[in-house]
């Protein structure tokens, strides 16, 4: 975080603030994607705070504003830690494991905006109900 120097800069970083909270509130939308990321303590050990941090960045940078992401507590994948959940509209909800740093990028511009699954990182389909 840059140093704050005069009350500009103040001002600056709290609409950076408001604008990276924007992107996690739930919002209407019908083609809301959500991308959750397991928080439970073997996933912050893993680095799935990192990794929230991540996807808010790659979304914020490509403008995207039809996804939230949003934490959960531990999914059950503790080996496969970081993981995200993405729950698309009218799909099986998609669980990638081992998510960090490039790989978070590389979910949101393959899978998100391509459509291309990552393969090499899925534990599996899981069975959510995809209206939660």
């Amino acid at each position: 975080m840059p140093k704050i120097r005069s009350l500009e800069d103040l001002i600056k970083q709290k609409e950076k603030a408001k604008e990276k909270l924007s992107l996690r509130k739930i919002s209407d939308k019908e083609n809301l994607i959500t991308l959750k990321v397991a928080m439970g303590t073997c996933g912050i050990a893993a680095g799935a705070k990192e990794t929230f941090e991540k996807l808010l960045e790659v979304i914020e940078e490509k403008g995207l504003d039809n996804i939230r992401v949003i934490q959960t507590g531990c999914m059950g994948y503790c080996h496969a830690e970081p993981t995200v959940e993405v729950v698309e509209p009218g799909k099986e909800p998609i669980l990638y494991g081992k998510i960090k740093g490039d790989k978070a990028r590389e979910l949101i511009e393959k899978h998100i905006l391509n459509g291309e699954l990552l393969q090499d990182s899925i534990i599996g389909e899981t069975h959510t109900s995809i209206n939660e």
